[in-house]
């Protein structure tokens, strides 16, 4: 039998209702809700259930969407289900470290309340974010070379799919470039800032002196690093990937290779929305992925047994 690895989506993925299902009918879950707003000084009941603004504003979008993966994370324990590995996509990475048990809850989400407010106010104008469709990364990163200003990928999501980042007026130039290069498509992100660029490498520091007092254990299950694309199990060089990770870019493809080489041919995606599903599919058509965002998707978890 293969190994099964938890996947965590990243910031775009959030909705209106995501996990209220499980907040009505799962005790473990409420208590994760519970816990965060505990934590942050937010309802995140109200923030996650009901319709506002704050939803898609990083500060209060990384604590919503971590919250939402927690809970379903610890319904999906409480039925017994364990993974191999896991990983996640930028914010989903701190998903995969409450499925490693790295720290506890609590202290989890008042680092991610603090990492929403940094990455919120170190650009909080002037920066951009755009999928690059139908180029490779090599293709891009020589093209990227060529536009004046700060312009980078941010991501490498999946064969034919990255995301590049920084200054407004360099994406904007640097989409027209790619198209020129052979890119499909160029599409802007409605994202609040440059995530995963050099300009948020001020947010990385002042979110390095908030994980100086956070207890980091050994990963119960080994997690894989968006900075590397590569294990961790040892405690020692946690902080400082997370310091990094703010600022560097995401190596999703790279994670989902790394998987399968190590014996993964099935993964779960934990939280609203199917996007992880579909880069893994993308990336290799045999291995098999299922969501469970919903509270009757847990039914689809008898499919790895």
């Amino acid at each position: 039998m293969g190994k099964i690895a938890f996947l965590f989506p990243g910031q775009g993925a959030q909705v209106t209702g995501m996990g209220k299902d499980f907040y009505d009918a799962v005790k473990v879950s409420k208590d994760v809700f519970d816990t965060s707003s505990k934590a942050t000084g937010i309802d995140v009941a109200s923030l996650c259930f009901e319709e506002n603004e704050n939803l898609n504003i990083t500060e209060y979008t990384q604590v919503a969407l971590l919250t939402t993966e927690v809970a379903i994370l610890r319904a999906i324990e409480e039925k017994g289900y364990k993974p191999d590995y896991c990983a996640g996509l930028s914010l989903g990475e701190y998903g995969a470290l409450a499925a490693a048990n790295v720290c506890d809850d609590e202290s989890l989400f008042k680092v991610i309340r603090k990492r929403g407010l940094y990455m919120q106010e170190a650009y909080p104008v002037g920066g951009a974010m755009m999928a690059v469709i139908g180029l490779n990364a090599d293709v891009i990163s020589e093209t990227l070379a060529k536009v004046d200003g700060i312009v980078s990928i941010a991501n490498d999501n999946c064969p034919g799919q990255i995301v590049i980042t920084g200054e407004e007026k360099a994406v904007l130039a640097a989409g027209e470039l790619l198209k020129e290069a052979g890119a499909r498509r160029c599409l802007p992100l409605k994202v609040s800032g440059p995530f995963h660029s050099a300009l948020l490498q001020g947010a990385g520091e002042k979110l390095s002196e908030v994980l100086k007092d956070v207890e980091i254990n050994k990963p119960a299950v080994p997690y894989i690093s968006n900075v590397t694309a590569d294990l961790v199990t040892e405690s020692d060089n946690i902080k400082e990937l997370l310091t990094k990770q703010v600022s560097s870019p995401v190596r999703f493809r790279e994670t989902i290779l790394k998987l399968k080489e190590l014996g993964v041919t099935t993964f779960v995606e934990i939280g609203p929305g199917k996007t992880l599903a579909g880069f893994i599919k993308k990336t290799d058509t045999e291995l098999k992925a299922i969501n469970v965002e919903k509270l009757e998707d847990l039914e689809k978890l008898s499919e790895i047994e």
